[in-house]
């Protein structure tokens, strides 16, 4: 089976709307600062080496964040000077 292709700004809308469906369940969490771009920019980041994953994958890991996970991008984010 050939690998899918696709085209992230074909997708961009469901990507969106995935990352805002993450962003709105940390923040019933507790976590009332949380924005779907937040969410893309601790995803992408495990992108830049290796490009843009199956879209499968990256179904996968937008829903499959862990708030834990989250907060430790965060937290190596503000000690690195990245927001």
């Amino acid at each position: 089976m050939e690998s899918e292709q696709w085209n992230h700004d074909q997708h961009s809308e469901e990507i969106e709307a995935m990352c805002r469906s993450k962003a709105e369940e940390f923040q019933l969490l507790g976590y009332e600062y949380v924005t779907s771009k937040d969410i893309w920019d601790c995803i992408s980041r495990n992108y830049d080496k290796d490009g843009m994953p199956p879209l499968h994958k990256l179904v996968n890991d937008i829903y499959s964040l862990k708030a834990n996970s989250y907060m430790t991008y965060l937290t190596l984010a503000a000690y690195r000077g990245l927001n």
